[in-house]
């Protein structure tokens, strides 16, 4: 592989590096909160401020370069995808760069219209919801279902999203159409709106203050919900075929991001072992600030290079999925050793209200114990070797 990046993803990077760094990192002050207890932190950026970043990464040629050229993107490659994600996880400002669910890729041209492109251009908020109370995900263990009756389908179950919920807002939800196919056969996927009868949420969906620090998850409830047949997204009993193709490089883009939060925690804690004196002297001269700045910094560059070498692969058209679970799931452990190790470098948990460092770590933290795909990386990891495939 080459260790080079080519120029011109070298230059996207320096592009939305600079985006980072003039736009949205001095914003990282009202998302944080000013007042003296905190009580004006957010979620999110307010509307106004939205429109007008989204506005100007449409002129600067950066919105949607992720997404395939017949949808309208740049059709960025997954290496670039990653270099873009591991820069715009780099701030606590929640701000993405057109990305929409891959699920919606699979949309037909009139589901294009109503949910595709009002996603793209964030006039509607897509929630994904696959997850079930206590934890299920699995095709075995889904109990939400979709009974088809004269034409339509009847939704019935409970979901858990932790998709933002904000202005108009539609859910991907996963269900059962039929329980005694076989597993890839079982579950479809279906596009259901925010005004649908026997669709309810619950939970906290714009939090301030102290709340706003909190991953928490809200809950998509469906009584005997009924859909019309248009509102199938893909194939019935296709649902897990849809985001396939997809997966592998979604995998790397998590990643990515879990690098670019690593590095800006790198960067906070190189600050704090440069300025912060102990009895008279600068803490970075101590041996066990060395170890832990030369931890992270090598778990990191670790990470980093088995993300870059796996989007490298899957841009050559070679199969990465086993390189995929890998990446993600090194970049999840390592994540929570640079926040253990930045605890001990700010000599105490690294949660300090107010501060970006504070705000990183509890979501990278929170981010990963409720990623329940972990033993799904494994799984797939373990079965290449049980095959006889070497590394």
């Amino acid at each position: 592989m080459e260790f080079e990046k080519p120029e011109e993803l070298k230059m996207i990077q320096s592009t939305v590096r600079e985006f980072v760094s003039e736009q949205l990192k001095p914003l990282e002050r009202t998302v944080l909160g000013r007042a003296a207890d905190l009580s004006d932190a957010q979620m999110y950026l307010r509307e106004d401020k939205e429109l007008e970043l989204t506005a100007m990464a449409k002129e600067m040629g950066l919105w949607g370069i992720g997404l395939p050229e017949e949808l309208g993107g740049a059709g960025l490659g997954t290496l670039g995808q990653c270099l873009v994600e591991e820069e715009l996880a780099q701030t606590v400002v929640p701000f993405s760069l057109g990305d929409v669910p891959p699920m919606l890729f699979e949309c037909n041209e009139q589901q294009r219209e109503e949910y595709f492109r009002p996603a793209l251009e964030r006039q509607r908020y897509a929630l994904v919801a696959l997850l079930e109370p206590g934890g299920n995900s699995d095709v075995e263990e889904l109990q939400t279902k979709a009974d088809k009756k004269d034409g339509h389908y009847e939704l019935t179950g409970e979901k858990l999203t932790f998709s933002r919920i904000g202005g108009r807002h539609f859910a991907i939800v996963f269900a059962v159409t039929d329980a005694k196919a076989p597993l890839r056969d079982r579950v479809s996927c279906f596009l259901v709106d925010e005004d649908t009868p026997g669709f309810e949420i619950r939970g906290d969906t714009e939090r301030t203050g102290w709340e706003a620090r909190l991953r928490r998850p809200v809950f998509l409830r469906f009584d005997h919900c009924k859909i019309g047949a248009e509102k199938l997204l893909g194939e019935e009993g296709k649902a897990f075929q849809l985001a396939n193709p997809w997966l592998p490089g979604r995998r790397l883009v998590r990643a990515a991001r879990a690098v670019g939060a690593a590095l800006r925690i790198l960067d906070e804690c190189t600050v704090q072992a440069q300025t912060w004196t102990s009895f008279g002297q600068i803490i970075s001269g101590r041996p066990s600030i060395q170890a832990s700045l030369g931890d992270i910094a090598t778990h990191i560059h670790a990470a980093r290079l088995l993300v870059y070498e796996a989007a490298w692969k899957s841009d050559q058209g070679l199969p990465v999925q086993r390189e995929a679970a890998m990446a993600k799931l090194l970049a999840t452990e390592m994540i929570h050793l640079v926040t253990d190790n930045a605890a001990h470098i700010f000599n105490g948990p690294a949660y300090v209200a107010g501060l970006p460092l504070e705000r990183f770590c509890r979501s990278a933290v929170a981010g990963s114990l409720t990623d329940q795909s972990l033993q799904l990386q494994r799984n797939i990891i373990a079965k290449d070797i049980l095959r006889g495939l070497r590394l």
